[in-house]
């Protein structure tokens, strides 16, 4: 009697145990697995690929003026404020402040008005002629932004704010320094507030974003944009205007003349009297 099983012809070749079967299922998923994975690898080595080709030469395109004239920035740096701001705009000791954050709005001011570079340590940064070309200033405040960031210059008329609160503005928070006209004033140890009767617009502007020397720093949380506009018309507008009372003393109007008139009056009427009195 034949034991052979009557099925044994109809099972497949490659048929084994359950542990090889199992085997042979995990060998499937792996082999799936690193096809899944190269073909993810493919599609991004593609990707980038195309982007390398149409991408650079557009972005070289967009940037090439900006990069020169932050080099040429980079060379005036070095050449004239290096010395004192450090190699990396972070300052020197007891030479100059960090230049990190103060943005082109404070190098327009400073450089602008002469301030910078400065010749030697005083309270008082002098206010003198601009060592610099307006052009090279453009190219200094395009490297200190790229390098440090910070208040960037305002766009548009300076002068668009309303008069009156521009008037009101600054007598609550500059002319306790500056007098109520702009005429400037002493300060403490040595120090002085400038007179704004020859600052331009963009100076009294980048003035009150950077907060030079004693002068507080007007963040647009503290005087927005419009509002600044609003003092610089008032500024402007009060240094074009002739004075009420006819003779340019501190803006006072007529208070002033008659106050050399009654001085004057007195020491006459006085110097009559003694001469009087010495002849008889």
């Amino acid at each position: 009697m034949s034991t052979t099983n009557p099925h044994s012809d109809a099972l497949p070749a490659d048929a084994g145990t359950p542990g090889d079967r199992a085997r042979a299922r995990r060998r499937s998923k792996q082999r799936r697995r690193v096809a899944n994975v190269a073909g993810l690898m493919a599609s991004l080595v593609l990707t980038g690929a195309l982007y390398s080709v149409f991408a650079p030469a557009q972005a070289a395109d967009d940037t090439t003026t900006e990069s020169a004239a932050e080099a040429a920035g980079r060379e005036l740096y070095e050449n004239s404020c290096i010395t004192c701001h450090g190699s990396n705009l972070e300052g020197e000791p007891n030479r100059g402040p960090s230049l990190i954050g103060v943005g082109e709005a404070a190098v327009y001011f400073q450089v602008h008005t002469g301030r910078m570079p400065l010749v030697r340590q005083e309270a008082d940064a002098p206010d003198k002629p601009a060592v610099f070309s307006d052009q090279e200033i453009d190219q200094l405040m395009a490297y200190i932004q790229a390098n440090g960031g910070g208040p960037t210059l305002p766009s548009g008329n300076l002068r668009d704010g309303d008069l009156a609160q521009g008037g009101e503005l600054f007598r609550l928070n500059c002319a306790s320094c500056h007098n109520f006209v702009g005429e400037g004033g002493a300060l403490s140890s040595g120090k002085a507030a400038p007179s704004l009767a020859d600052s331009n617009d963009l100076e009294i502007y980048t003035a009150m974003l950077s907060g030079p020397e004693n002068m507080p720093v007007f963040g647009d949380n503290q005087l927005t944009p419009e509002e600044k506009r609003s003092i610089i018309n008032y500024i402007q507008t009060i240094q074009q205007q002739a004075d009420p009372g006819g003779a340019g003393v501190g803006r006072i109007g007529p208070v002033a003349e008659g106050l050399v008139i009654w001085v004057v009056g007195v020491g006459v009427l006085m110097f009559g009297i003694f001469w009087m009195g010495s002849k008889a």
